[in-house]
């Protein structure tokens, strides 16, 4: 019995297979049905882990006996998957018009392996040095289904990655250190960023008598006060809000008193404002 349109529509949405969409159909009203939401970082985790991103159909799949598969919890299956290239979105050479890899999914409520033939996919991957044709997801979440806004949030992504002036991978905190002014309630607080490649980040925090502390990024030795914080869901604040911790490490801070706790305060604060780093987990 042929799927009603309606129906197919909402697994494209939802990243679910059709049949399934159109089981659900009948124990929900659509107006309870939510589209799940795209977090930067989700797709942000993918295309820095991903060498090699691709816009692709699905053209065939393959269960794998568990022989083949033995390090797989119970529920989960691994699929083989052909899938034909539309486009190539990252990589640094070209790739076959078809590529195979496989996928660890879970079972339905019913026990039956989704159906991903001719579902469209964005898939984030590594190339197999020993074949052309093959491909490594980075992630077992590295297969998403594809939708516009996911598209176009990939692609932005990718801009901002391979940008020449992309910040640098955060790798932690070097010293928090707080100086004290002329006046009372004034001072100055700098945290000094790790960072992959060495290159300089910090965090200044000003504060003056009876106003609010005010706080900006250098990513030079150059500090620019009149600089606005990171725009969240950019590049720059996910490496930002998605590595520091929650609280300024002990080691980070030589001073002791008061001093430290202002420099505690000021680190606070900037966490504080840059939000929480949301996921969603796997689509």
């Amino acid at each position: 019995m042929p799927i009603p349109l309606k129906f197919a529509l909402a697994a494209a949405l939802l990243g679910l297979p059709a049949t399934l969409a159109a089981g659900q159909q009948t124990r929900a009203n659509p107006t309870d049905v939510a589209i799940p939401a795209l977090y930067y970082a989700d797709y942000a985790d993918l295309v820095v882990a991903a060498p090699v991103i691709v816009d692709a159909t699905i053209r065939s799949q393959l269960r794998l006996k568990p022989a083949d598969a033995p390090d797989l919890p119970p529920n989960i299956v691994r699929l083989y998957v052909e899938a034909d290239v539309t486009a190539l979105i990252r990589g640094t050479t070209a790739v076959p018009p078809r590529l195979g890899y496989t996928l660890d999914v879970p079972l339905d409520a019913h026990g039956r392996v989704p159906r991903y033939r001719k579902a469209r996919v964005l898939l984030f991957a590594r190339s197999v040095a020993s074949n052309a044709g093959q491909v490594q997801l980075v992630r077992p979440d590295g297969q998403r289904s594809w939708t516009p806004t996911g598209d176009g949030l990939t692609r932005r992504i990718v801009r901002e990655v391979l940008a020449p002036d992309a910040p640098p991978t955060v790798t932690g905190i070097g010293n928090a250190v707080h100086t004290r002014g002329d006046l009372p309630g004034s001072g100055q607080t700098q945290i000094f960023l790790t960072t992959s490649d060495s290159r300089p980040i910090s965090f200044d925090i000003e504060r003056k008598p009876d106003q609010p502390p005010h706080w900006v990024i250098a990513l030079s030795e150059v500090v620019d006060q009149s600089a606005p914080p990171p725009a969240r869901d950019t590049l720059l604040w996910y490496r930002l809000a998605c590595t520091l911790p929650a609280t300024l490490p002990d080691t980070s801070v030589p001073q002791s008193g008061d001093d430290a706790t202002i420099a505690r305060e000021d680190y606070a604060l900037v966490v504080r404002e840059l939000g929480a780093c949301e996921r969603g987990g796997r689509r």
